[in-house]
Formats: C-alpha cells, sequence, structure tokens
C-alpha cells in the first residue's frame, strides 16, 4: 500500500485551496479589498478650504479616522500574504486525475505566488499614512505644488494593484464557494455595486480636483502681483499686515462665475469644477454631506458618460472629463455584457438547476417520511452540496457513454491510466487489460468524516484517490496499546489486498477482510473499482495459471 507518513515537525502546514477555511477567507478578503479602494477615496476629501481666511486648511479628524480604517484593512492584506506563501495550488499536468494532484512543497508554492506578492505588497505600502503624517502637514507652510499633489498619486498608484487582485478573486470565490444558483439579479446587484463604487471613487477625485483649480487660481494672483504664496496655507506664518487687503483681492480675480457666463479672458475659468465650489462643499467638514454631493456628481456624469461636462480649456480637466467619458463607457459595456451573460448562463444550465432542486426537495422529503436524525441529515445535504460543487449537474459518464467506442477509450485512458499506474502491480498488466480497467473505474466523492471502510469488514473495492486526504487506523485486532496512523493523499491507493485474492485461480468467494479503518479527513475525490470487476476481468484476461501465479509472485515481491 503506497502510504505516506505524515510528520506535523516536518513542514509547515499547507492549505487546500478548496477547503472550507480558505473559502470562507477569501470572501472576506474580497470584502476588504472593495472596502479598501472605498476608503482609499476618502483621502481625497481631507483638504479644506477656509473661505473666511481664503487659505487651504486640513480635516485632521478625518485623516486620522481614514488612517486607522485603512491600517485595519491593511491587516487583511498581510494575513492574505500570509496565507498565500501556505496555500497549495493543482499543477497542471495532474489534472488528468480528474481535479488534479495538490502541489504541497513551500518553496514551489513561494516561487508561483511571487508575482502577486509584488501586487500585495505594493497593495499595503504605507504610503496614506506617509502623505498624511509627514507630507500633508508641511502644507502650512510653503510648499511646492508638486508636494500636494503626493497624496493624490499615491492614493491612485495603490488604486492600480488593488483593483487588480479583486477580479481573480471574485472568480476563484465564485468557482470554488459551490454556490448552487447565481440569478441574473445577484448579477445584476454585483455590477451595480461596482458601478456606484467607480462614482464614490470619481466624486472624490473631482472633489480634490475642485480645491486643487481654487488653488490654482489663487497661486496665479500671487505670481502676477509677485505675492508669496505662503499666507495661502492655513495656520503657519501668516502674519501680514494687508492680509485683509489681499484676501479681497484674492476673492475678487477668482470669481465663481458659469463657463458659460465669462466674457473676460482673463477671468479664471472653474469648468467642470464650479459647482463644487459654488455648493460650497469644498468648504465644509460635514463629511456625510460632501460625500453624498459628490459621490452623486460622480454617478450621475458616469452614467451620463460626461455628455453635460462643459471643460474650460485647462488640458487636465479636459483630460478628466474625457476619462469620465471612457470609463463610463466602459461600465455600461460590462453591465450590459455581464447581464447578457448571466442570462445565457442561467438559460443554460436552467434544466440541471430545476432537477437539482427536485432531488433535494424529494431528499427533505424522505428524511422527515423516515425520521432520520439531524446529525444523518446534515451528512447527506453535505454529500448533496460537495457532489454539485464537483459536477455542477453535469453526468460525466453519461457525456463519455455518448460518445463512439474508441473515442470513449481513449479518453478513459487518458483521465485514469495515469492514475492506475501509481500502483506498480499494473506495469505488468497489458494494453487491454488496462483499457478494461480504466473502463470500469467509476467516480466516487467522500464528505469529511465519512468511513470508507472499518476495520474487520470486507474489502469490496480499490480506491485510487485523486484528491483530498484519507486517514488510516489500524489497532491489530483491537490489540491493547497498539495504533498505528497513517495518512492517504492524492495518487495514492487503498484494497490492493483484492489483487491476490482476484489472481488466485481458487479464490475464496469471501472478500479479504480489512485490517485497517479508512476515514475521510477532508473531502475527497476518487475513483472505485470493485471486487467484482477486478475479479471478472482477471478472469477473462488470465484463462491459464501459469501467467497469475507469476503476478502473484511479483507482488508478493512488491509488497
Amino acid at each position: 500500500m503506497n502510504f505516506k507518513l505524515v510528520n506535523p515537525w516536518s513542514r509547515k502546514t499547507i492549505l487546500d485551496p478548496e477547503g472550507s477555511f480558505l473559502q470562507t477567507w477569501n470572501k472576506i478578503f474580497l470584502v476588504s479589498c472593495v472596502l479598501a479602494i472605498s476608503l482609499d477615496a476618502f483621502f481625497f476629501y481631507a483638504p479644506v478650504i477656509n473661505r473666511h481666511s481664503t487659505c487651504l486648511d486640513l480635516d485632521d479628524r478625518l485623516q486620522i479616522v481614514a488612517c486607522v480604517l485603512r491600517t485595519l484593512i491593511d491587516v487583511f492584506y498581510i494575513l492574505h500574504i500570509i496565507f498565500q506563501f501556505r496555500t497549495g495550488f493543482v499543477a497542471p499536468s495532474s489534472r488528468v486525475f480528474g481535479d488534479g494532484v495538490l502541489i504541497d512543497d513551500s518553496s514551489v508554492i513561494a516561487k508561483r505566488y511571487l508575482p502577486y506578492f509584488v501586487i500585495d505588497i505594493l497593495s499595503i505600502l504605507p504610503l496614506p499614512q506617509v502623505a498624511v503624517f509627514i507630507v500633508n502637514p508641511q502644507l502650512k507652510s510653503p510648499v511646492s505644488f508638486i508636494r500636494k499633489d503626493f497624496l493624490k498619486f499615491v492614493i491612485l498608484s495603490q488604486l492600480v494593484p488593488r483593483l487588480v487582485r479583486i477580479y481573480p478573486l471574485y472568480k476563484e470565490v465564485t468557482t470554488t464557494s459551490g454556490i448552487l444558483i447565481e440569478t441574473a439579479w445577484a448579477g445584476a446587484a454585483i455590477n451595480l455595486f461596482f458601478y456606484m463604487l467607480a462614482s464614490h471613487v470619481v466624486g472624490a477625485f473631482w472633489y480634490l480636483l475642485s480645491i486643487e483649480r481654487q488653488d490654482q487660481c489663487w497661486r496665479n494672483w500671487c505670481g502676477a502681483h509677485n505675492v508669496s504664496c505662503s499666507y495661502l496655507y492655513c495656520g503657519g506664518d501668516r502674519i501680514h499686515n494687508d492680509l485683509a487687503e489681499r484676501y479681497a483681492l484674492l476673492n475678487a480675480s477668482c470669481p465663481l462665475s458659469e463657463p458659460d457666463g465669462i466674457e473676460n479672458s482673463t477671468v479664471f475659468n472653474f469648468g467642470i469644477f464650479i459647482k463644487a465650489l459654488q455648493s460650497r462643499v469644498v468648504e465644509t467638514r460635514d463629511f456625510p454631506y460632501k460625500f453624498s454631493y459628490c459621490f452623486w456628481w460622480g454617478l450621475r456624469n458616469i452614467s451620463s458618460l460626461g455628455s453635460n461636462l462643459d471643460t474650460s480649456p485647462f488640458i487636465g480637466e479636459v483630460l478628466f472629463a474625457v476619462f469620465i467619458s471612457i470609463f463610463g463607457l466602459i461600465l455600461f459595456s460590462l453591465l450590459v455584457g455581464n447581464m447578457q451573460k448571466y442570462l445565457q448562463n442561467l438559460q443554460s444550465i436552467a434544466a440541471r438547476i430545476e432537477e437539482e432542486r427536485e432531488k433535494r426537495k424529494n431528499t427533505e422529503l424522505w428524511m422527515s417520511h423516515r425520521i432520520l436524525p439531524e446529525h444523518l441529515r446534515i451528512r447527506i445535504r453535505q454529500y448533496r452540496q460537495y457532489k454539485w460543487k464537483k459536477t455542477k449537474g453535469v453526468d460525466e459518464n453519461g457525456l463519455i457513454n455518448d460518445l463512439p467506442k474508441d473515442l470513449r477509450r481513449d479518453i478513459k485512458r487518458h483521465l485514469r491510466l495515469a492514475l492506475l499506474m501509481r500502483m506498480p502491480v499494473f506495469e505488468r498488466f497489458d494494453e487491454l487489460l488496462l483499457d478494461a480497467i480504466c473502463d470500469r473505474l467509476k467516480p466516487v466523492l467522500y464528505t469529511e468524516g465519512s468511513y470508507i471502510v472499518r476495520e474487520g469488514d470486507p474489502i469490496d473495492e480499490m480506491l485510487f484517490i485523486v484528491r483530498g486526504k484519507l486517514r488510516s487506523i489500524s489497532t491489530d485486532g483491537g490489540r491493547t496499546g497498539f495504533l498505528n496512523l497513517i495518512y492517504l493523499e492524492a495518487g495514492d491507493f487503498y484494497g490492493e489486498e483484492l489483487l491476490p485474492w482476484a489472481l488466485e485461480s481458487q479464490s475464496s468467494p469471501f472478500h479479504p477482510i480489512s485490517t485497517r479503518t479508512i476515514s475521510a479527513v477532508t473531502e475527497v475525490e476518487a475513483s472505485a473499482l470493485t471486487a467484482h470487476d477486478l475479479k471478472s476481468l482477471i478472469s477473462y484476461h488470465f484463462s491459464h495459471p501459469l501467467p497469475r501465479k507469476q503476478l502473484v509472485q511479483s507482488l508478493r515481491h512488491v509488497q
């Protein structure tokens, strides 16, 4: 028996990518990724304009709250990185075993995760915190305009790696969660949520650019009059004898006029940012007020593809409007395309889903009629859920059996021969017998905690593990103080005692007795060959007793 001894101290724990823990964690992490993008946009609301003193200030309370929430979200990213270094993966070359063989080598896992590791590290760099606590305090002193832009570029640079992680994670969650049905309404709700998230980010960016345009207007006046701009920042050294006069001149030089009403080319054109300044949303520290207003602006203009935006000639403003138009068009196309995809998917799987629902309904009625205890009902439900997750209602055997005989034989050989050859004695069988065995192998599924065979029970099948882990325990017939524990994993097999029994020409009609108790530690996918099928195949292909004796001797030598 091809057992693998498990020493818990020999290597670090490796997580199954389809295990219940990682499935739950991926859902939590997906939510945290979306929240992270939402929270990052809150930093754009930190700058405020003090119209009374005609200066640029910062909402310190909002900055601190955003930094604390951002740090908490980053903890989830750190945990995700740790889990990724402990998460196995299925080698593509091993998928002939069904779902494939789980790779649990730490060095191989780390090498495969390295590209995503770089993306995750870029996502959690505390750059916004640095911008808030180190760079932004200098806004209250004369600094360059580029220094003030640091926060904007930091947030935008980290939005990219955070967005990159969301889509593959979403696909992984929906693929491995075993959700029974993904309705069109659910798909529409998800797309609508991302639509609103995009509106929130665009609205926050519009708010920040509005502040910058007001700041630029002030700077233009200072440059035209050869005046220092240091007093444009609230706090710091703002002692000037003519501050009141300068405030009046600044406000007069930057009138909040509608773009269509500007007749003098010397008047500063605020373009699409005029509404933020006229509504005084850039002056308030009431976060719900300015958040809701900016969110509505973003949602309205993304939905209309920016068709109502009346821009000034400023190149940055024009590019921002172009981005809104293109971004809105992309989101709208994705929304329509995904809705079509969801509807098509529903039509293609509607029959299987309805059939599965009917089976579950009948199962529940039968369990109630037979008054089964709750623990048995839970096991039955778990099995049906696991079976649906693995097959999605598709009858693989039925699909293969509808094909021509030669094609059916080649497919089964491709899917199952490599698994058979893990047992050395099969190397001595000819191709005809191997093809016949491949044809008789049946896929079986076991949920966590299921017992495959108990010590003292007859062995009625050979089991070839495709995925999962089995626990094998022997007490040597109940001998006091004796306990032997080993684990079987993907590529291992059980029930090879049937081979010498089937090869013996005068073998007993009774099956060999199991000396071990085999149970499922995790969800297990395997291929089974019944004792009856093995016996009949060997009897047919080895009609002469001499080859049988030679194989029995060879088998004993291998054991």
